[in-house]
C-alpha cells in the first residue's frame, strides 16, 4: 500500500459505504474499510475519529459553502433567497462521485440506527451554519431558523432526487435543491 495516496478521505467514504451496504454497518470494522480503500488502519485514523465519522466527511466543508452563499446573497435579498443563494453554492462543489454515492448512503443509513442518529445531528449542523449566516445578515432569528431548516430539507430532497434520476442527465444539483426550496416555501404558505 502507498504510504500517502492522494484521495484517501474519499476512497475511504467510498469503502465503508460500500461495506455498510454489503454487510450492515456494525458487522464492518475499520480494518476492513481501511484495506477496501488501500490504506493503512492508521492512513484511516488521520482522516476519521471512527467509523461513524465518515458519514459526515464533508460536512463542514458543505456547511461553509451554504454559509458563504448566504453571506454573499445580494443585500436586498429575502432570507429565503439568501438560502437559494447558498444552495446554489454547495451544489456547485457537488459532483458525480456524490451522485453515485448517494443511493447508497442512503440505504447504509436507512440500515443502522446509529446512522441515522449521525445523519440527524449532520441536518441540525448544516441549519446551525444557515441560521448564523442568516442572523449575520440581519434576519431575525426566529425566522433564520426556520429558514435554515427549509434550507437543509431543501437540499436534502433535491440531492435524493438528483441522486436517483438517469446519471446520464448532465443536469446538476441546484435545479433540483431550488425546486425543491420553492416547494417547500409553498407548502409554507398553505400552512395558514
Amino acid at each position: 500500500m502507498a504510504r500517502w495516496q492522494p484521495g484517501a478521505a474519499q476512497r475511504l467514504v467510498v469503502a465503508a459505504v460500500d461495506l455498510f451496504t454489503e454487510q450492515g454497518y456494525d458487522a464492518t470494522t475499520v480494518t476492513q474499510i481501511a484495506e477496501r480503500a488501500g490504506v493503512t488502519k492508521s492512513t484511516f485514523f488521520r482522516h476519521f475519529s471512527d467509523k461513524r465519522e465518515l458519514l459526515v466527511a464533508g460536512q463542514e466543508t458543505l456547511s461553509r459553502l451554504l454559509a458563504d452563499g448566504i453571506t454573499e446573497a445580494p443585500a436586498d435579498a429575502s432570507p429565503l433567497q439568501a438560502v437559494a443563494a447558498g444552495l446554489e453554492r454547495a451544489s456547485s462543489a457537488m459532483g458525480p462521485a456524490n451522485r453515485e454515492l448517494g443511493p447508497r448512503l442512503k440505504a447504509a443509513v436507512a440500515a443502522s440506527t446509529e446512522l441515522q442518529e449521525r445523519d440527524a445531528l449532520k441536518s441540525v449542523g448544516l441549519a446551525a451554519a444557515m441560521t448564523a449566516a442568516l442572523v449575520a445578515r440581519g434576519v431575525p432569528e426566529p425566522t433564520a431558523h426556520l429558514a435554515g431548516e427549509l434550507g437543509v430539507l431543501a437540499f436534502k430532497r433535491g440531492y435524493a432526487q438528483w441522486s436517483e434520476q438517469d446519471h446520464d442527465d448532465a443536469e446538476g444539483l441546484a435545479p433540483h435543491a431550488l425546486a425543491a426550496l420553492e416547494d417547500l416555501r409553498a407548502a409554507t404558505a398553505s400552512l395558514g
